[in-house]
């Protein structure tokens, strides 16, 4: 057998996670049309018309969202300083938004490549800034489906099923984020000999820098749920859309997201819809619940796309944007 000739158990493994994921995009495709069943039959009654919907509270939704990715910005320049890295903020902000869109890629490869193509410089080491990635995108995993499991368990524990997924995805998530772990996996995975000098920079992440990414990416998932929350008032609900509904809303929104990130599709596509026409569909209706979910994605991807071409076409020289810091630093 040649090296370019897959072993049949590569083969074997390669359709065994295909068919895993169209089993899942299947049973979610067949859970969203049976939704969307009842949300058009909900629409119809109400007479729901494109035009009720008020754009002010789409805008902020978007405004929100992007605020709420920026605590998970905080994290990931302070896990690249503490594994012995020189960013300049304004250089991982660029690439940490631009980086995002990669989510809809298959696979989410991508968002490390952009990342890490981004952010390297004589200051930034490649592999380093791979690994860092992987930091903050499972810490962020891990704090939202625990966002998700505590307010799930503490206020809405008849949504048994889903209270269990939630525990489900935060131990799966969460667990690689303990350093002790997280350095085992990286060497498991032969990182050391791509770049030698790796365990010095794992060094760098303890629990005081965990600590700081759990509080910070936590309070990034409630201005999530707080997008959501903006979302409902821009349409007509049934009942009317509270303050008090926003951990509910967090909760919906921290779960649909980790398992549409774990489901490796695109984008999380279906899985994050399901997820949040399921848990909203008993307080504010079918018809709602769904416009909500499409709404929301709508105004998340726009957000992304639009700073992230701002962000894209200004593109500081290194001297400027280093003399820019110093005098904010200072």
């Amino acid at each position: 057998m040649t090296a370019e000739t897959p072993s049949g158990k590569s083969n074997l493994l390669r359709w065994g996670k295909l068919l895993f994921r169209l089993t899942i995009l299947g049973l979610v495709t067949f859970g969203i049309w049976h939704t969307v069943g009842k949300a058009i039959d909900d629409l119809q009654t109400r007479g729901f018309d494109i035009a009720e919907v008020q754009p002010g509270w789409l805008v902020a939704a978007g405004l929100l969202y992007l605020l709420g990715l920026l605590p998970c910005w905080w994290f990931w320049h302070r896990t690249l300083r503490a594994m012995g890295q020189r960013p300049r903020r304004l250089e991982t902000l660029r690439a940490f938004y631009i980086g995002h869109l990669g989510k809809y890629v298959p696979g989410k490869a991508l968002v490390v490549v952009l990342r890490t193509d981004l952010v390297r410089s004589e200051r930034v080491n490649t592999t380093v800034a791979a690994t860092s990635v992987f930091v903050e995108t499972l810490t962020m995993m891990g704090v939202g489906a625990f966002v998700a499991a505590a307010l799930l368990g503490a206020l809405f524990r008849e949504h048994v099923w889903l209270l269990g997924l939630a525990i489900g995805l935060m131990i799966c998530a969460g667990a690689p984020t303990l350093p002790p772990i997280f350095r085992r996996l990286v060497r498991m995975l032969g990182v050391r000999r791509v770049n030698p000098d790796i365990d010095a920079a794992l060094a760098g992440l303890d629990y005081r820098l965990m600590a700081f990414g759990w509080i910070t990416v936590g309070l990034g998932w409630w201005l999530m749920g707080l997008s959501l929350w903006a979302v409902l008032k821009a349409i007509p609900t049934p009942v009317p859309v509270l303050l008090s509904d926003v951990p509910l809303l967090t909760a919906c929104v921290a779960l649909a997201l980790v398992a549409g990130f774990l489901s490796l599709l695109p984008g999380g596509i279906g899985i994050r819809e399901y997820v949040v026409m399921t848990l909203l569909a008993g307080p504010f209706g079918p018809g709602a619940a769904a416009v909500s979910a499409i709404l929301l994605r709508f105004v998340w991807l726009l957000g992304e796309l639009m700073l992230a071409g701002i962000l894209y076409a200004w593109k500081l020289p290194v001297d400027a944007a280093g003399s820019f810091e110093r005098k904010v630093e200072s």
